[in-house]
């Protein structure tokens, strides 16, 4: 059995780690580079970086940044935020990145999946989804989850899985930095019908979530912000729990 992994989150905004509720009310978490420092030695299995206002705002992603963590850090990170070309994949994997992560550059033209999956391997290509339960149904957001979509969370996760993409990064938008726990019916139905690894985001409040959402939601890694960012949860502790629970974590 495959070790379940934990990955905090570093939502980046003008070069600093930020962290909100449901997408906005944004406050400032600290230095990206030694908080990702701080989470290699704690234990942390990977990092991933959003520089959430990148494509709102239409730039790039800070390749400083990128290559500063990569100094830092020996565990694998993703980097994700106004990636839209296959130039731009090249320059951050050079940079150190590990894997990419795209999210409304992919809705805006699905082939760009099929691309960077051929170019560099699926192992590094995350595929992001930001989606919001409306009237019973999963509708996928873009740009930073602020423009609703016509797509489907399924439909959209399945055309994804198929073009290429190596993981799937799914946020629920509801759950989302309310700290009640991870939106597990849409990861485990997303769990069933994929066959490459999910990651659960939006809702980590508790330890009990993540043994939930392993257990339950059977994804295949957790990812959180704000309960590593202010130290509410230890990783140490984490995985602890999780091993007494009997969920595969490297210790």
């Amino acid at each position: 059995m495959l070790a379940k992994r934990i990955i905090p989150c570093l939502d980046i905004k003008n070069g600093r780690t930020v962290k909100g509720v449901n997408f906005v009310n944004l406050i400032d978490a600290g230095d990206p580079v030694e908080l990702a420092k701080q989470y290699a030695l704690a234990g942390a299995d990977e990092l991933v970086f959003l520089d959430i206002s990148a494509t709102l705002e239409n730039r790039k992603t800070t390749y400083d940044m990128v290559l500063h963590v990569a100094e830092q850090v020996n565990i694998p990170f993703t980097v994700g935020g106004g990636i839209s070309t296959i130039a731009d994949v090249d320059a951050l994997l050079k940079c150190g990145a590990d894997k990419v992560s795209i999210n409304s550059s992919a809705i805006k033209r699905p082939e760009l999946i099929n691309e960077l999956s051929n170019k560099f391997g699926s192992q590094c290509l995350v595929v992001a989804i930001d989606a919001k339960q409306i009237d019973g149904k999963w509708i996928v957001h873009l740009a930073g989850g602020t423009i609703p979509t016509r797509l489907n969370l399924f439909d959209w996760a399945k055309e994804v899985a198929q073009r290429g993409a190596g993981e799937i990064l799914f946020t629920s938008m509801n759950n989302d930095g309310t700290k009640n726990g991870f939106a597990n019916k849409a990861l485990s139905k997303l769990s069933k019908t994929l066959n490459i690894p999910i990651i659960a985001s939006g809702g980590a409040g508790t330890i009990q979530h993540f043994v939930d959402t392993f257990n339950d939601g059977k994804a295949d890694a957790a990812l959180a912000a704000s309960v590593f960012h202010f130290g509410e949860i230890a990783i140490s502790d984490l995985k602890k729990e999780l091993k007494h629970n009997k969920i595969e974590v490297r210790l």
